[in-house]
């Protein structure tokens, strides 16, 4: 079953001025794209090729360093994608809006660590809003392509918001200027693909 780049859904001008069409373009169909190309050639022929990208990633041989790094591009980037999605965004409400207060005592609370995990993230990597059974939602951010999938990494739970924080992702527009990159962020988060992972995972 090989693995497929995910349309979009929205043009590439959708997301400006927060991000430029030229940068979402070579992200999703160069970056991106090529993930899903090498990830399939990491698994042609063995036993990983008919499992779902989330059972990859949950399974993970960490020493396989072709499906870790592309498997966890493609699932990365798969979930970016969704959650910059600019239709019926939303806003941060209900069940999803308590369990961040609750863990970070508001929304601004929760932006002022999630932007702290990404600006203090050495080098490339992601930050993330993970959920947990039962609702408890946490804080954390990995190296490269890692994600909270994996076998011990991250905050564990399940990843329902993801930003990219490698210099591709916004180094056209932002140059080093990754903090304002995140600050532009919070402004384009689709809440209600958010709060539908919340409710899948709970």
């Amino acid at each position: 079953m090989a693995f497929e780049l995910p349309k979009l859904g929205y043009a590439y001008t959708a997301l400006e001025p927060q991000i430029d069409a030229r940068t979402m373009e070579i992200h999703h169909s160069k970056h991106h794209n090529a993930y899903v190309t090498n990830l399939n050639a990491a698994i042609a022929g063995t036993d990983m090729d008919t499992k779902s990208i989330e059972a990859l990633m949950n399974g993970l041989d960490m020493t396989n360093m072709a499906v870790r790094n592309n498997g966890g591009g493609h699932y990365n980037h798969t979930l970016f994608w969704e959650v910059i999605n600019p239709e019926d965004k939303g806003v941060l409400s209900g069940p999803l809006a308590a369990a961040i207060d609750a863990a970070f005592g508001s929304k601004d609370g929760f932006q002022e660590q999630f932007a702290k995990a990404g600006a203090t993230r050495f080098g490339s990597g992601w930050a993330w809003l993970c959920a947990h059974k039962g609702g408890k939602v946490e804080i954390c951010s990995t190296p490269n392509q890692d994600n909270p999938l994996m076998p011990s990494t991250g905050c564990g739970g399940t990843p329902i918001l993801g930003l990219d924080v490698w210099e591709h992702a916004y180094y056209l527009n932002y140059q080093n200027r990754r903090p304002d990159y995140i600050k532009a962020f919070f402004e384009i988060i689709n809440w209600n693909v958010v709060e539908k992972k919340y409710a899948a995972v709970i």
